[in-house]
């Protein structure tokens, strides 16, 4: 019987990843808590475990006396002539063996709640153990079940959280669904239990996978390439910055693979995120603008001192620039450690953002928060990424987004209307008179001003009068001296026999044209 009790604690020791030499030790406890119980706390005994040959022996140990006293720690000598035949005497101790049958129901049950508690925290111990070492580490497991907040992962026959935050956005996970991700935590609940969290949300998670297909990262491998940074937005994008210790490996390369095969498969593990991956650089102008990319920038000024980046960009790049919901300009600035700032090279009218404050606060209270926290600065800002369908919230609804675009469009209309109205009001106007007249302007004589005013009037009514009427004069000239031309052609054609009268016509005719001139 003692080799049967023996064989299902350590099978239970192999099933629960106990070690023997732990195990015997709790069964020596919980003998003796029986021992205890029964003979009391006076008693002498001592519990014998032997795990490889599955003996579990109790010896107790009482006093030989005449007459008992005590009976859990003194015994008569008539009894023990009796138990043996050993020469033993009044005063000399007596060590018999206990059959574990002698233990009561009441003893048999408090020893096994002892026992399944004992091992409980054993348990524990070695779960917390076990995982705290693998923090870091990406596990696969099984979804048991699915809560609002969290989701209850089985992994090796242990329970594992990974809460909504620690989430990919989006993403839709069913009972029984076999997922991947990071253990990023494993901490004690009050109860003493081992929580252990795991993430697919964490930048370590998108690490791990770039270990796993680019064999070239890993220090196991030689580690040719390092991974200098990530920054994530689950689900939306992330940017990678890589660096080569060989000339020839080129890291972004390396990481998307022939055809894209190896970073295609991270992208599908991450429901689609998009990974943009970029060549670190030790000059932060060069860094910056990598991971502006694709926007093209006309200049950077860099402020080492309060890692402040100002970029300058045309005003169609803006919308690059910024990303779908502020994330490219957000993402680069993680990345690279420097509060970016844009300032736009020409374009159209435009509105801070602060100017639509109040606006903003009547539509949806916390909107204008929302839009500043995305990297929104301009109500033009806004208006582009909605029509370049770059911008979504999960606050706002799209009925409400138009509402605001809308409103948005109406105010820098009006806007720009308002501020044509007062340049054309500011341009400074060229004088209609002389000097004389700002004069007369300034001494306050409006009556003096008007009389040179209409007399200049009538004196360029007169000049145009008079031009008009040289005018007319060279065209009868000009007519008469065709008649006459007209006229000396044909009498050239009849009388061609009477040069005499001929010329005394040119003569006359001639006299004519002097006289007209």
């Amino acid at each position: 019987m003692n080799y049967d009790i023996t064989e299902s604690f350590a099978q239970m020791a192999r099933e629960k990843g106990i070690d023997k030499d732990i195990l015997a030790g709790i069964i020596e406890d919980i003998f003796s808590m029986m021992v205890r119980k029964k003979y009391g706390l006076d008693a002498q005994f001592e519990v014998i475990v032997n795990m490889e040959k599955g003996h579990i022996e109790i010896y107790l140990e009482r006093e030989i006396v005449d007459k008992v006293e005590d009976p859990n720690t003194q015994i008569d000598i008539k009894t023990v002539r009796k138990k043996t035949d050993e020469p033993l005497e009044v005063g000399e101790e007596y060590v018999e063996l206990i059959e574990l049958s002698r233990f009561d129901r009441r003893l048999i049950v408090s020893a096994k709640q002892n026992l399944n508690q004992r091992i409980k925290e054993i348990e524990k111990e070695i779960t917390f153990a076990e995982y705290n070492k693998m923090i870091g580490e990406i596990i696969v497991g099984d979804i048991y079940q699915t809560r609002r907040n969290e989701i209850l992962v089985i992994h090796n026959k242990k329970e594992l959280i990974m809460p909504k935050s620690e989430q990919i956005p989006k993403e839709r996970y069913k009972k029984g669904d076999t997922i991947r991700a990071v253990i990023t935590e494993v901490r004690r609940t009050s109860a003493g239990n081992p929580q252990i969290i795991i993430s697919r949300a964490s930048p370590l998670f998108l690490r791990r996978l770039f270990e796993l297909e680019i064999p070239e990262i890993p220090e196991a491998y030689g580690g040719v390439i390092e991974i200098k940074g990530i920054v994530r937005e689950p689900g939306e994008r992330a940017k990678v910055a890589v660096e080569s210790h060989d000339d020839r490996v080129d890291a972004v390369g390396a990481c998307v693979g022939m055809k894209g095969t190896r970073i295609h498969a991270i992208v599908r593990e991450l429901n689609n995120e998009n990974i943009d991956v970029i060549n670190f650089s030790n000059d932060p102008m060069v860094f910056i603008t990598r991971t502006l990319s694709p926007a093209k920038l006309k200049d950077i000024k860099i402020d080492k001192e309060n890692k402040v980046a100002t970029v300058h960009v045309d005003i169609d790049q803006v919308p690059l620039l910024i990303g779908k919901n502020g994330q490219n300009i957000r993402l680069a600035s993680k990345l690279t450690g420097y509060d970016i700032k844009v300032k736009k090279l020409g374009g159209m009218y435009d509105i801070d953002l602060s100017e639509f404050q109040e606006e903003l606060e009547e539509i949806q209270p916390g909107t204008f928060t929302l839009f500043s926290e995305a990297g929104f600065s301009s109500a033009l800002e806004v208006i582009e990424a909605y029509e370049n369908k770059q911008i979504e919230f999960e606050d706002l609804k799209k009925e409400t987004l138009k509402k605001i675009v809308d409103m948005m469009r109406e105010g820098l209309e009006e806007a720009e209307e308002e501020n044509e109205e007062s340049e054309a009001e500011e341009e400074v106007e060229e004088p209609e008179t002389e000097e004389s007249i700002e004069e007369a302007v300034e001494s306050d004589e409006p009556e003096k001003v008007q009389e040179q005013e209409e007399d200049e009037e009538v004196e360029e009514e007169e000049e145009e009068t008079e031009e008009e009427e040289e005018i007319e004069v060279e065209e009868q000239e000009k007519t008469k001296r065709d008649e006459l031309s007209q006229t000396s052609d044909n009498e050239e054609k009849n009388q061609d026999g009477e040069s005499e009268e001929k010329s005394e016509h040119e003569s006359g005719s001639d006299r004519n044209v002097k006289t007209l001139e």
